[in-house]
């Protein structure tokens, strides 16, 4: 179950950032017309993206395992942006600042999620569970 709400957090915290960027970056433009086809290439690339370069952080530069999310983000976007009619990233600054949002939004509100919705509701169910058996 940890794993769907992890899933659904992703996403909404990927459509917010998303639509953060679009109002915050001058050169960071999100259509409408395209934006869950952006939010879908931008979700799923971020889920293939993050283990295989928390592997070669680990494996070839230690040091940069700190920085997995944004660089992920980064190839996320970048993938993202190869579809027509979703993101478009006018300017080298754009490419640097809306990686940054992004990363920021999805990993703070990612914790956040977790910490205080999905583990108190598991162990909820976890002590409903426990309370039910011992009758």
């Amino acid at each position: 179950m940890r794993l769907v709400y992890q899933i659904l957090s992703q996403v909404v915290l990927g459509a917010i950032g998303l639509v953060v960027a679009h109002f915050t970056i001058a050169d960071f433009k999100l259509h409408l017309a395209g934006f869950f086809t952006a939010l879908a290439v931008f979700t799923l690339a971020q889920a293939i993206f993050s283990p295989i370069v928390m592997k070669l952080a680990e494996r070839y530069a230690a040091s940069l395992t700190g920085g997995v999310g944004l660089i992920s983000t980064l190839l996320a976007l970048w993938i993202a942006s190869l579809f027509q009619g979703g993101i478009e990233m006018r300017s080298f600054m754009a490419w640097i600042a809306a990686p940054l949002v992004i990363w920021l939004i999805t990993a703070i509100g990612g914790w956040l999620f977790i910490r205080f919705f999905v583990d108190k509701r598991l162990k909820r169910k976890a002590a409903e569970k426990t309370l039910g058996r011992s009758k």
